[in-house]
């Protein structure tokens, strides 16, 4: 009996396996005419602001004699966001934040370096982008990113940045979305930036193939509940601003890993 339901069982995940292989194969979505991108701008209060383009969402936080900005799109989009940032302040960009190392965030490090603005990151950020990676679903690999790409500044842990007027503390999330999430909480303005380990409206991603793991989100999003109050703004990865009563209808992934 048990030896037919394994034959059974074989021969269904055979054949469900040679029907999908013969359905069509959904086509590669076309390039992305950067040139069609407008940066949107929110104001989230005491010189915080969020942009919005293509890619991972931006927080800019400006302090008296520069900004701290978290995440920085393609590098396509730079001359764009740059204006956006205009828009708010002409202090200089004196350092980048990287959440994690996927090119949506990472992809203005270079033109934003050369610059002159100081790229951060968690050390496994740099290590990922200068070995390059593999996507774990589609086997596509993507190389070594620049050396003037590469973070300038790696942390381990825990970090603060700080210029006159302001303090960014940055937190390693371990094995969450990736190997290397940083989240970054602005006491002062009551902001957290928290990259890819939250995404407002959309189901989580974890790039398991390059460190990321369920039980690293539930933790960062355990975290950023203690963390926050109810008049926080959450800067997600993706999606529109958030706050607590958004992060905490998850809730802490529990349902997702079940």
């Amino acid at each position: 009996m048990i030896r037919t339901a394994i034959a059974v069982a074989a021969a269904t995940v055979w054949l469900a396996g040679n029907v999908f292989a013969q359905q069509p194969q959904p086509a590669a979505p076309p390039p992305v005419d950067f040139s069609e991108v407008e940066i949107k701008t929110t104001d989230l209060g005491d010189n915080v602001y969020m942009l919005e383009g293509r890619g991972g969402n931006i927080t800019v936080a400006v302090a008296k004699d520069g900004i701290i900005m978290v995440d920085g799109e393609y590098a396509a989009l730079h001359d764009k966001i740059k204006a956006a940032i205009a828009t708010v302040s002409n202090l200089p960009i004196k350092y980048l934040i990287n959440t994690h190392f996927h090119g949506d965030h990472t992809g203005g490090n270079e033109p934003f370096a050369r610059d002159g603005a100081v790229v951060v990151a968690e050390v496994n950020v740099k290590k990922r982008l200068a070995t390059g990676t593999t996507n774990g679903l589609t086997g596509e690999k993507t190389p070594p990113a620049p050396q003037d790409a590469l973070p300038a500044k790696t942390y381990t842990g825990s970090f603060k940045l700080r210029l006159q007027g302001r303090v960014a503390d940055l937190k390693h999330a371990p094995n969450a979305h990736t190997d290397g999430d940083t989240y970054v909480w602005f006491k002062t303005a009551n902001v957290l930036s928290t990259g890819d380990t939250f995404t407002n409206g959309r189901y989580p991603n974890i790039d398991f193939a390059n460190g990321g793991n369920i039980k690293g989100m539930i933790a960062a999003t355990g975290a950023y509940l203690k963390l926050v109050n109810d008049k926080s703004r959450i800067v997600p990865g993706h999606g529109p601003i958030a706050d607590k009563a958004g992060a905490d209808a998850i809730p802490h992934y529990a349902g997702h890993r079940a």
